[in-house]
């Protein structure tokens, strides 16, 4: 998988989990709800300034952002 969709898919990720809109995390990085939507989707590029505009508004360490976790997303649930 590509950087710009692993960014994506962990962005919508972290934006989820803290029950936000992508206009919501847009207005607390600064940024408009469509490019956050780009960025979502893998077809933005972003500079590493607005993927540390992300991560501050996430809460996150940018690094978390650019990581593929995605074995850790196909591992079956316990329980």
């Amino acid at each position: 998988m590509g950087i710009r969709k692993v960014l994506g898919r962990n962005v919508r990720n972290c934006r989820k989990r803290l029950g936000w809109s992508q206009e919501k995390l847009g207005e607390l990085a600064g940024l408009h709800r469509t490019y956050v939507s780009g960025v979502e989707r893998g077809v933005r590029n972003p500079t590493v300034t607005i993927i540390n505009l992300l991560a501050q508004a996430l809460k996150v360490h940018p690094a978390e952002l650019l990581q593929d976790n995605k074995a850790n997303d196909r591992r079956p649930k316990s329980g």
